[in-house]
């Protein structure tokens, strides 16, 4: 026997919803949202509270101690960061020249040693394997490794220099060589990452328009410009995005090697270094914290042009 339904007849009120039920409704309706929320507001809470507490210390006077009194004093911290000619501005320059030049270099070392992988070859995975080893040690490590390498009296890149008649170089220990040899560090362990995203990006290209280029004559350096290129414009800006936060980020490859303050005359001293040694060498918190937030701004800014032109390049 069937079971049959009651339903009200046509025109009857439907009886109004309980709280519960029109927070089930709800609920149910927003259902990925509730799901995320708690991660979404654990995330916002790590973001948010270290870049208040900073931009608050950026607008005192807070020095000695994080637990010592401290007084408002508004745009004074920056008047004084932004007009020093002695340490900021020096420190800001060194930034921009070994992010500049080791993200070129790395780019242009990745993009060749990704169209030498592109393609199958006898051995190809023994070498992508050598090709990512500097991956596997951490920056600290990587440059302990080479302040031994370049050490001026028993490191082993003067031997080799020896071997061929040519004298010792200073490497790390010179005003005007630390900052390349830093550079060539950052170089050495990071193409690899560069050389994973470029080669992601080569191998989902569809093979049809280096093919059509080929059959209308062009040669091998033509198909990389005017087809290869392009169309891994994309890719490159995500690889030039990620590459340029990190560089300028990077503190723990010159730390490691010059120290504290870049080195005695300061010749490695970027912003990072600048901050670290006014928050625990001085312990000037409120100039540093004001470092930071300029720093900040910059890595802010040059993200927002790189997004533009990624978006511009699809």
């Amino acid at each position: 026997m069937s079971a049959v339904t009651l339903r009200p007849p046509k025109g009857t009120a439907r009886p109004p919803k309980t709280g519960r039920q029109s927070f089930a409704d709800w609920a149910n309706t927003h259902r990925k949202w509730l799901f995320a929320a708690p991660a979404m507001i654990f995330v916002g809470v790590l973001i948010v509270f270290p870049i208040a507490w900073t931009v608050y210390l950026s607008l005192t006077d807070a020095s000695g101690s994080v637990r010592a009194d401290s007084d408002f004093i508004g745009l004074e911290n920056y008047i004084a960061v932004l007009t020093d000619t002695d340490r900021f501005w020096p420190a800001a320059g060194r930034t921009a020249y070994f992010t500049f030049v080791a993200v070129a270099v790395e780019m242009t070392l990745g993009m060749c040693i990704a169209l030498l992988l592109w393609r199958p070859f006898r051995g190809e995975k023994w070498v992508r394997v050598a090709i990512l080893l500097p991956l596997v040690a951490t920056p600290v490590a990587v440059g302990m490794m080479w302040r031994l390498i370049f050490d001026p009296n028993i490191g082993f890149a003067n031997q080799m220099l020896g071997w061929v008649g040519i004298p010792p170089q200073p490497w790390l220990a010179g005003v005007d060589s630390a900052l390349p040899t830093t550079i060539f560090i950052d170089i050495w362990q990071w193409t690899p990452m560069v050389v994973l995203i470029l080669l992601a990006g080569l191998t989902s290209l569809s093979d049809e328009p280096d093919e059509a280029a080929r059959i209308d004559g062009a040669n091998a350096w033509q198909r990389f410009w005017y087809v290869t290129l392009p169309l891994m414009m994309p890719t490159v800006i995500v690889a030039v995005l990620l590459r340029s936060i990190d560089a300028l980020k990077t503190f723990d490859i010159l730390y490691a090697t010059k120290g504290k303050g870049g080195g005695s005359f300061n010749e490695v001293e970027t912003l990072n270094i600048y901050a670290y040694g006014l928050s625990f060498d001085y312990n000037k918190y409120g100039l540093s914290s004001t470092v930071l937030i300029i720093f900040f701004l910059i890595i802010v800014g040059i993200m927002f042009l790189l997004t533009r032109r990624r978006k511009g390049s699809n």
